[in-house]
């Protein structure tokens, strides 16, 4: 444990020394503020790093992450990120990336008692129930697993662009837009479910806020 902790601190003098390399003014500019034009909202998996997977670099990606890349309409952590996100750095894109394998996904198909995520994991059981008709319908584990996986980001793209946050950005002609994309471990290619959100018109009425 105590090789890796020093291991750390010396990769971080090396990442150091090599950017200052490449680049005099790396840290400089970068201390002059943030202007990045994604936020990502991805799953906690140490698998999934948001910078690396689109080969971007510091400065370009804001992110949240949580298990399960879940949008909660009661999550303040979550909906904090997205209201600096939109309307102080004025991010362009959101992306909800989930991946194959998800653990978080996996748990909510089965019905062990694991602890307080529990509580979280609720969550996403609610989105088999709302796509239980597809899902029981495919009779391979795996493929119902990654379909899973699927739906669960479509359902988070879907509550991100019901939140006011979104919709007052779409309403002020704010350009925004969110996308669902699944990463896939095995071969580090991405996915896009081409759900993308660009105003509420696709909402259901009783989901368009009226905000004049």
């Amino acid at each position: 444990m105590k090789n890796f902790y020093k291991k750390m601190l010396e990769n971080n003098k090396k990442w150091v020394a090599e950017s200052l390399e490449k680049d005099p003014l790396f840290f400089e500019r970068l201390a002059n503020g943030q202007q990045p034009p994604l936020l990502w909202i991805g799953c906690s998996d140490s698998r999934v790093p948001a910078n690396e997977i689109i080969g971007a670099m510091p400065g370009e990606v804001f992110v949240h992450r949580n298990i399960a890349n879940m949008v909660i309409h009661s999550d303040m952590s979550m909906l904090s990120v997205l209201d600096y996100a939109v309307n102080v750095l004025k991010v362009k894109h959101i992306i909800v990336c989930g991946h194959y394998g998800c653990g978080g996904v996996k748990a909510a198909l089965g019905n062990q008692q694991i602890g307080l995520i529990d509580n979280w994991i609720r969550h996403i059981k609610d989105v088999y129930r709302f796509h239980s008709t597809e899902l029981n319908l495919i009779t391979d584990e795996t493929k119902r697993f990654d379909r899973f996986v699927e739906v669960n980001v479509q359902e988070q793209v879907l509550d991100l662009a019901k939140t006011s946050i979104i919709q007052t950005a779409w309403r002020n002609e704010q350009e925004l837009e969110i996308h669902g994309w699944v990463y896939d471990v095995k071969d580090g290619i991405v996915k896009d479910l081409e759900i993308t959100f660009e105003n509420n018109n696709r909402l259901p009425d009783v989901y368009q806020l009226d905000l004049d």
